[in-house]
């Protein structure tokens, strides 16, 4: 079900939504090392320990409008030891929790990107290291693209169209980024919610959704592209509910993308 008030950003909230913020703020606070926790379903941030040496930022269940379809979601976190505004290259740690067919978890702290299992011994979870330092594919096989695709700035729409003719990718969008971000990250490609003609800034949350997923992308060898400059990390927030537009994947294919982007 859906809770009676909407967010900050004027989006419905689901109630497991609002489970799952409550649950992971006040298990993080409880650690005593996190003094502010900024969330996408709290209008100011939740306060912990001011001696406390860490900032954590969440999108505490990703992908919550796939929960009435019973497809994947999951969430988003990352940790700096500055107060918000940061770019993402100022991440000390990042992970990704995906609830699909398993539960898997996948984090970094700056050297390399690392997969873990989770599985129950005698009723006790445990999770086991599934990859250590994950590298995603040399040879890309799977894309995604959110948006419209009338939407799409022309140029971007040629590149879209040359993933089919040219380097013959399956199409795969399952509605929940960490989900697209686990397709490419194991099966090689390319994921973008792009700058739109309605909307110039895009759709995903720079600081709770875009900087996480491009450190652990960049982690396991591949790239982030704002859509003018470079690397998403390098990107300067304004506010922690900035939104960008965001293009990640193989190296060459992000390489590739720029050129289609700056032609007139």
């Amino acid at each position: 079900g859906v809770e009676n008030k909407k967010n900050k950003y004027g989006e419905a909230v689901a109630k497991l939504d609002k489970w799952a913020n409550d649950s992971l703020v006040e298990c993080l606070l409880k650690t005593n090392l996190v003094r502010k926790v900024y969330s996408e379903e709290l209008t100011t941030p939740a306060e912990g320990r001011k001696d406390a040496p860490f900032i954590a930022t969440l999108d505490p269940l990703d992908g919550s409008s796939n929960i009435a379809t019973n497809n994947i979601f999951g969430i988003i976190f990352g940790l700096y030891k500055d107060d918000l505004p940061q770019p993402g290259k100022n991440l000390c740690a990042c992970a990704v929790k995906l609830y699909g067919p398993v539960n898997t978890f996948i984090y970094s702290t700056g050297n390399g990107a690392h997969e873990f299992v989770k599985h129950y011994q005698n009723n006790i979870a445990v999770f086991y290291l599934l990859h250590e330092n994950l590298k995603m594919p040399e040879k890309p096989e799977v894309f995604g693209i959110g948006a419209h695709p009338m939407d799409w700035d022309e140029n971007f729409r040629k590149f879209a169209k040359d993933l089919f003719k040219v380097h013959n990718l399956k199409q795969r969008y399952c509605g929940a980024f960490v989900g697209d971000f686990s397709q490419i990250i194991h099966r090689g490609g390319f994921f973008s919610y792009p700058s739109t003609k309605s909307n110039n800034a895009g759709k995903y949350r720079l600081t709770y959704e875009c900087n996480p997923i491009s450190f652990l992308i960049e982690q396991a060898g591949g790239a982030s592209y704002d859509g003018k400059n470079g690397s998403i990390l390098n990107v300067q927030p304004k506010t922690a509910d900035d939104n960008s537009p965001l293009y990640i994947g193989n190296k060459e294919l992000i390489e590739e993308l720029k050129t289609y982007l700056k032609k007139n």
